[in-house]
């Protein structure tokens, strides 16, 4: 295919449900059509990810796409079909504070939970008494999601939207986009890595962490960038009943994945600089310099344990807000953005594919309104800001 209505340049998580809601849930008439560079997805962000969903933000509209994504997991057989299995185990997010962070803490639970989200505040004798594996000694508080937040396994969710994207009528390529096209203020396609041309009616930029590239090749400022992110898998002699995902005052986050655990951490203002393309070598150096402290202190029992191995992934990390930014370019006509979501975006693809959907069908959002994430702010140089970035 040479021309699409629709042609969305990523075939992970974020181009798969955009399709998927335009010709599946919307009944888009026009012609989709996605370019996937690797359909293995050996490298995609939504494979190496770790996977996992939370209510738990202080955005309103952050919140609100993770409940529709929760909706969406907890009804797979009925939009899916009766074999649709991603595995989800909803053991909730435990995000602890100290004593200097128990006011952020309050103010985000009572946003989450002005917004339906089902989430507990413990202080540490109550923490103690539910977790009692956990050290509580410099905890103040834990907001803990009792409902609606867990991990599941990726490649499945991926796998779901992308055939049912396919039957619906939507078409994929493997190939790589080298560049897109602009002429004037109008993006026209994309030149692929072997030189042949593809012309688009509306582009749906979904390359997540190597979007903000492409974007500069057509003196578009969309600031994201690669960030890796490195996953480390153990296995403890001890076991933790009921173990959630859990995010220490320090950064480091781990939860249980079978008889292991796995986590890694989050440099916070400290983010080292953009990943290099192909860079997926684990950050190893951070295991004994941040991590495994931080366990040992939060779960004494994790003093003694065995590293299994580690991963790394890539962030689409928005630097200005670490936050989606999404739809249509306010002076760029053709173009439109799925990017920037810094790692929760897995959770909220679904929320911003059928956003996207609609803006494409409609000319504007017909079920949650997002706007909050659109371009120009980016031009303003307004950012949203998310309390909560993991």
């Amino acid at each position: 295919m040479t021309h699409a209505d629709v042609l969305i340049v990523g075939g992970g998580i974020m181009g798969s449900c955009t399709a998927y809601f335009l010709k599946k849930e919307l009944g888009f008439a026009g012609s989709v059509h996605v370019i996937e560079r690797d359909p293995t997805y050996a490298e995609a962000s939504t494979t190496l990810s770790a996977a996992s969903i939370r209510q738990q933000f202080s955005t309103p509209e952050n919140i609100r796409m993770s409940r529709f994504g929760i909706e969406v997991i907890r009804g797979l057989k009925e939009r899916f079909g009766a074999d649709a299995d991603i595995g989800f185990r909803e053991g909730g997010y435990l995000i602890l504070a100290s004593e200097g962070g128990r006011a952020v803490l309050e103010a985000n639970w009572r946003t989450q939970t002005t917004e339906g989200a089902d989430i507990l505040l413990l202080g540490a004798a109550e923490l103690k008494a539910r977790f009692p594996w956990i050290s509580t000694e410099d905890i103040a508080l834990g907001a803990w999601g009792r409902t609606g937040e867990g991990w599941f396994d990726a490649a499945m969710l991926l796998d779901l939207f992308r055939k049912a994207a396919r039957e619906a009528g939507a078409t994929y390529e493997k190939g790589e986009v080298a560049s897109l096209t602009r002429t004037g203020d109008r993006v026209t396609g994309a030149v692929m890595a072997d030189g042949s041309a593809r012309s688009s009616g509306t582009l749906v930029l979904a390359a997540g962490a190597w979007a903000g590239k492409l974007a500069q090749g057509i003196a578009v400022p969309l600031p994201v960038e690669p960030r890796k992110r490195t996953v480390f898998v153990v296995k403890c002699p001890e076991t933790f009943p009921d173990m959630p995902l859990i995010v220490d005052p320090s950064g480091v986050w781990m939860r249980p994945e079978r008889d292991l655990v796995i986590g890694g951490w989050g440099p916070g203002e400290d983010d080292p600089d953009p990943a290099a393309y192909g860079d997926f070598t684990p950050a190893h150096d951070e295991f004994e310099a941040h991590v495994w402290p931080a366990w040992a202190t939060r779960i004494p029992a994790m003093e003694q344990l065995r590293q299994i191995r580690a991963w790394a992934g890539h962030y689409d990390f928005n630097t200005l807000d670490h936050n989606a930014i999404l739809g249509p370019h306010p002076a760029v006509e053709g173009l439109m953005f799925i990017n920037g979501f810094s790692g929760h975006g897995l959770q909220q693809a679904p929320a911003a594919g059928r956003a996207l959907a609609e803006l494409i069908v409609h000319g504007g959002y017909r079920s949650l309104d997002l706007s909050v994430f659109g371009f120009d702010r980016i031009l303003r140089n307004e950012p949203v800001l998310e309390l909560n970035v993991i």
